[in-house]
C-alpha cells in the first residue's frame, strides 16, 4: 500500500474527521502524510479546527497505527489513479471507497454516461413498471445503471438492468460486505458478476439510518444524470435530486396522479425545473446530449519532450505515462511525486511552469492532465 493511500484510509478513521475536514487537511498540508505529524497549533491553520478540536484530533490519531490498518479490504483512495474522477466534483468526496466486483468497471465511467434511477422504496406497480422500462432502455443503449440496492425502485432499477445485459453498480450504506436488505441478497450476487458494489464504510457495518444520506451524495456525484421514477413529498430520492442538481447533473422526473401520494414528489420536482419523462424515446432524445467527459487531445510527446528543461520534461513524462497506463487522463499529485521520485517543492514549481506553457492543466482534487 503506497504511503499516501495509506494515510488516506487512517485519517478516514480519526474521529472527528469527516470527508469535508480530511480534504481541507489534505489541501492545507499538500499531503496527508505530513498532515499526519502535524502538531496542534499546525492543524489550527484548517479551516473548521479549533483549538478542542485540534487537540481531540491530535489524540484520537495517535491512538492509531498506520502500518497496522487492515489492507486486506478492496478500496480506492483519491490517492489512486482509478478514483472516480466525478467524484472531484463534489465538495466532500468519500476518503476511501471500498468495491466489489469489477473494478474495471470504474474505468467505463470515463468513456460511458452512468445514469442514477432512485425513488420510493413502495412503488406502485406504475412505478415498478416504469423504472423497469427506463432501466431496460438505459442498458440496452449503453448507459451504466447506479442505484442503492434498497427496496422498491432500487431494485427494481438494478433487477431490470441485469436482464437486459446491462451492467449496474450499487451504492451502499453499510459495509460491501453487508446485503440490506437482506432479500436482495441473491441480486447482489448477480450484480457483482458483471457489475460494481461501492461503500465508503469498512467491511462489517450495519445498516444505520444515518448512513443513508450520506451514501446518496456519492450516487448523485457518480451519475451523469439521475431520474426519479416515483417518490413522496418527504424522501431521501427526493434528497439524492437536488444533490446531484447542486453538482450540476441533470435530472429527469416520471409524472403521476395527483392522487397517489408517492408521485408528489416527482410533480414537485418537474414544478421545480426536472426534466419530464413522457416516454421512453423521448427520454433517449433527452440523455443523448449529455457530452462525454472531456479526453484531452495530447501532442507528439517527444518533441515537446525534446524542448522542455530536464525537470519539467520529468514531470510531464510521469503525467503522460500514468495515464497512458491507467487510463485515465488525470493523474493525482502525491502520484506524480512518487513516480517521478522528485522532491515536493521541485514538482510543484514544475507543475506550475507547464501550466503556464499551457502543456497541463490542474483539474478539482489536486489533479493534472495534459491539455
Amino acid at each position: 500500500m503506497s504511503e499516501e493511500r495509506a494515510f488516506w484510509l487512517a485519517w478516514s478513521r480519526v474521529a472527528g474527521v469527516g470527508p469535508i475536514l480530511q480534504k481541507r487537511i489534505y489541501l492545507q498540508f499538500g499531503s496527508l502524510k505530513t498532515a499526519w505529524t502535524a502538531k496542534p497549533e499546525e492543524l489550527l491553520q484548517v479551516e473548521g479546527i479549533g483549538a478542542q478540536s485540534a487537540i481531540a484530533i491530535c489524540k484520537s490519531r495517535d491512538q492509531i497505527a498506520v502500518d497496522r490498518l487492515d489492507q486486506s479490504q478492496n478500496f480506492l483512495t483519491p490517492a489512486d489513479s482509478n478514483y472516480p474522477r466525478l467524484l472531484f466534483e463534489i465538495p466532500d468526496p468519500p476518503p476511501v471507497l471500498y468495491y466489489r466486483g469489477q473494478l474495471d468497471l470504474i474505468r467505463e465511467f470515463d468513456r460511458q454516461s452512468a445514469i442514477a434511477i432512485v425513488g420510493t422504496r413502495q412503488p406502485s406497480e406504475y412505478g415498478k413498471r416504469w423504472t423497469r422500462k427506463l432501466s431496460a432502455t438505459l442498458a440496452n443503449n449503453g448507459f451504466i445503471v447506479i442505484s442503492g440496492l434498497a427496496a422498491g425502485v432500487d431494485t427494481e432499477a438494478h433487477q431490470s438492468c441485469l436482464e437486459a445485459g446491462g451492467k449496474t453498480v450499487a451504492i451502499l450504506g453499510t459495509g460491501v460486505d453487508v446485503v440490506y436488505p437482506y432479500k436482495n441478497r441473491q441480486l447482489y450476487h448477480q450484480l457483482l458478476k458483471t457489475g460494481l458494489a461501492l461503500s465508503e464504510y469498512p467491511a462489517g457495518t450495519q445498516p444505520d439510518r444515518r448512513h443513508f444520506p450520506q451514501r446518496n451524495r456519492i450516487v448523485a456525484g457518480l451519475s451523469r444524470a439521475l431520474i426519479v421514477t416515483e417518490a413522496p413529498e418527504k424522501s431521501g430520492a427526493l434528497i439524492t435530486a437536488n444533490l446531484a442538481n447542486d453538482y450540476g447533473r441533470d435530472v429527469y422526473a416520471l409524472p403521476g396522479s395527483l392522487d397517489n401520494p408517492n408521485a408528489i414528489g416527482c410533480l414537485t420536482l418537474i414544478s421545480k425545473g426536472a426534466q419530464i419523462i413522457l416516454g421512453t424515446s423521448q427520454f433517449l432524445e433527452m440523455i443523448g446530449t449529455i457530452p462525454a467527459l472531456d479526453q484531452p487531445q495530447n501532442p507528439d510527446i517527444e518533441l515537446t519532450l525534446a524542448n522542455l528543461d530536464p525537470s519539467l520534461a520529468k514531470v510531464l513524462q510521469t503525467i503522460h505515462t500514468i495515464a497512458q497506463r491507467s487510463e485515465h487522463a488525470a493523474v493525482s499529485f502525491d502520484l506524480i511525486v512518487q513516480t517521478a521520485e522528485m522532491p515536493t517543492a521541485s514538482v510543484s514549481s514544475s507543475l506550475m511552469h507547464l501550466e503556464l506553457l499551457g502543456l497541463i492543466t490542474q483539474v478539482p482534487g489536486m489533479r493534472y492532465q495534459m491539455i
